[in-house]
C-alpha cells in the first residue's frame, strides 16, 4: 500500500508562535482519517501545511512524491493538482452553472478538449450523485447538493489526498451523514481522505482512524468513545 502522507518531527508556526511540533504521522492509499480538536488546536494549520499553504518549520514532509521541506514555488501548483480540497464554505462560482463551474477547474489545470472535460464532468458529478444537476446555477442548490458539487470538484483531476475541512459544519444531520458516507465510499476506491470535524457523533458512526490535535501535538485515538 503506497504512503500518500508521512511526516518526520515537523514543526508548523504562524507568526512565529508554534502551533504543532513533533508531529509524526503516515497516511495510507485509502485511509479514511478524522482530524479532530479543539478550535485554534490546528486542524486547519495541519491541512494547509498538506498543500503547501503553510511552510514546515521543522522537520520533514512528504505528500505523495513531492517533499514538502525544500518544495519550490513553481513546484506548489503540481502538488496541489494531486490534492482534492473540500471547503466548508463551498467556494463555487456563483455566476456559472455547475458544469462551468467545474469546467473553469478543468481550464485552470491544463484541460483543453472540450470532449473530454465534458467527460470528466460527466463522470464525477454521476460519482457524487449530481448525474443531472449540471445546468443550475449554486444558489439552485440546497447546501448538501452544493458540497456534492464541491466534492465533484475536488475528483476532477483523479486526486490521491483529499483534504475536507469541516465539510459537514453547515448541513443539517442527516445531510452530513451522507457526505460523509460519499467520503468514506471516494476513500473505499483508493484515495486517501482527510476531514476534519467539530462533529462526534459522525466520528462515532463512520469508522476511520483519528487525529487528534490538542496541546500543540498530535495524537492518534485508538478508540472513538475516547474522544
Amino acid at each position: 500500500m503506497d504512503i500518500i502522507v508521512e511526516y518526520k518531527d515537523v514543526t508548523l508556526s504562524r507568526d512565529r508562535n508554534v502551533i504543532l511540533q513533533h508531529v509524526n504521522l503516515q497516511i495510507n492509499e485509502g485511509d479514511f482519517v478524522y482530524l479532530i480538536g479543539k478550535v485554534g488546536a490546528g486542524k486547519s494549520t495541519l491541512l494547509k501545511s498538506l498543500y503547501a499553504e503553510m511552510p514546515l518549520d521543522e522537520g520533514r514532509g512528504f505528500v505523495m512524491d513531492y517533499e514538502l521541506h525544500s518544495l519550490k514555488a513553481k513546484d506548489v501548483p503540481f502538488l496541489r493538482r494531486k490534492i482534492g480540497i473540500v471547503f466548508q464554505d463551498f467556494q463555487l462560482l456563483i455566476d456559472r452553472s455547475v458544469d462551468k463551474n467545474l469546467e473553469f477547474v478543468l481550464r485552470a489545470t491544463g484541460w483543453n478538449s472540450k470532449d473530454l472535460m465534458k467527460e470528466r464532468i460527466r463522470e464525477v458529478l454521476a460519482q457524487v450523485g449530481m448525474q443531472n444537476k449540471g445546468y443550475k446555477m449554486p444558489h439552485e442548490l440546497s447546501g448538501g447538493e452544493q458540497q456534492r458539487v464541491v466534492i465533484a470538484r475536488a475528483l476532477l483531476n483523479s486526486p490521491e489526498l483529499i483534504l475536507a475541512d469541516e465539510p459537514t459544519g453547515n448541513l443539517d444531520p442527516e445531510t452530513s451523514n451522507q457526505i460523509v458516507q460519499l467520503l468514506q465510499d471516494i476513500s473505499k476506491a483508493g484515495t486517501a481522505v482527510v476531514m476534519s470535524t467539530h462533529n462526534y457523533a459522525i466520528v462515532q458512526k463512520f469508522q476511520g482512524r483519528i487525529l487528534k490535535c490538542e496541546d500543540g501535538v498530535v495524537k492518534e485515538m485508538r478508540i472513538a468513545t475516547s474522544i
